[in-house]
C-alpha cells in the first residue's frame, strides 16, 4: 500500500514531509527545519514517527531533528559524509542503501552537486521521490559544494531516468519564478507557457503566510515526466549547457 504523503509548510517557502505508512501507523519526516508545525501533523493524522530522514545539512532542512529525534525517539538518517554535518545525526546512508517506513521501503539515491552529501529518497512503490534542493519543479538547486558535471549527473543519469509517473517531491516552493526563468530560456515552448499560466492561477490564491497554506496552492509534487517537458535544466545538451543555465539563474 502506497504511502501517504502529508506536504507541511514550513519557513517561508519550504516544504517538509510526513510518510505515513498506512497500514501499521509507521511514519517518517523528511527534511524539518520546525518542530511545531510537524508536532501538530503527527498528532492530527495519529501517526507514530519512527525514522527523521535529512536529504542534506543545510539548516532550512534539519535544524529540527534533535527536537524531533528527542521527542519521538526516533534515528535521524542523512549521507555518510554528512555526519558531523547534519544536526542530530545517528544513521549514515550511502548510495543504494534502502530504507523503511512500515511496509514501504526506499532506496537511497546519491546526488551530490547542491551540497556534496546530497541525497534522495525514493520509494518506487509510492512512485515518489524526495530530492530536496537538487531537483526543483522546473528548476535545481545552486552549485554551493559541487560542479555543473555533479548537477548533470544527480539529475540526467539518476532523477532523470526514474519512470516518468514518479511524482517529485522537492525542498521549495519555487516552482513559479523557475517557471520564469524557463520561459526566458525557452520562449517558444508551449509546454512552459502552460505551466506557467497554471501555475500562477494557484498561487494566486496563496495564503500571506506560508505556515497557512493549503494544498490547494502548492505546485508540489510535480512528476518526472512534466520536468523533462518543461525543466530547461533536464532539458539541457551537456553539463557545459548546464552549468551557464545555471549561472544565468543565479543572477535572473
Amino acid at each position: 500500500m502506497a504511502l501517504r504523503i502529508e506536504r507541511i509548510p514550513t519557513l517561508s517557502d519550504n516544504y517538509t514531509y510526513l510518510l505515513v505508512c498506512p497500514k501499521t501507523g509507521e511514519a517518517a519526516v523528511v527534511d524539518a527545519p520546525e518542530e511545531a508545525p510537524v508536532v501538530r501533523r503527527v498528532e492530527a493524522v495519529g501517526a507514530r514517527v519512527t525514522r527523521i530522514l535529512s536529504t542534506h545539512h543545510h539548516p532550512d532542512h534539519s535544524m529540527a531533528n534533535p527536537a524531533l529525534r528527542e521527542r519521538y525517539g526516533a534515528p535521524v538518517f542523512g549521507h555518510v559524509s554528512d555526519a558531523h554535518r547534519i544536526p542530530g545525526f545517528t544513521d549514515g546512508l550511502e548510495e543504494g542503501d534502502e530504507i523503511s517506513v512500515g511496509e514501504n521501503t526506499a532506496r537511497i539515491l546519491f546526488i551530490p552537486a547542491h551540497t556534496r552529501g546530497h541525497i534522495a529518497y525514493y520509494f518506487p512503490d509510492s512512485q515518489a521521490v524526495f530530492c530536496g534542493d537538487t531537483l526543483f519543479a522546473a528548476g535545481c538547486g545552486r552549485l554551493f559544494e559541487g560542479t555543473p558535471e555533479m548537477m548533470w549527473v544527480a539529475l540526467h543519469e539518476k532523477l532523470g531516468k526514474l519512470p516518468g509517473q514518479t511524482l517529485v517531491y522537492c525542498g521549495h516552493e519555487y516552482t513559479e519564478s523557475n517557471l520564469r526563468f524557463a520561459l526566458h530560456v525557452e520562449p517558444d515552448n508551449p509546454a512552459i507557457r502552460a505551466r506557467l499560466e497554471r501555475v500562477e492561477r494557484i498561487r494566486a490564491r496563496r495564503a500571506p503566510d506560508w505556515h497557512d497554506a493549503t494544498p490547494d496552492e502548492m505546485t508540489i509534487p510535480t512528476t518526472i515526466a512534466e520536468e523533462h517537458e518543461t525543466n530547461p535544466f533536464l532539458r539541457a545538451r551537456d553539463p557545459e549547457e548546464l552549468g551557464r543555465l545555471r549561472k544565468m539563474k543565479d543572477s535572473f
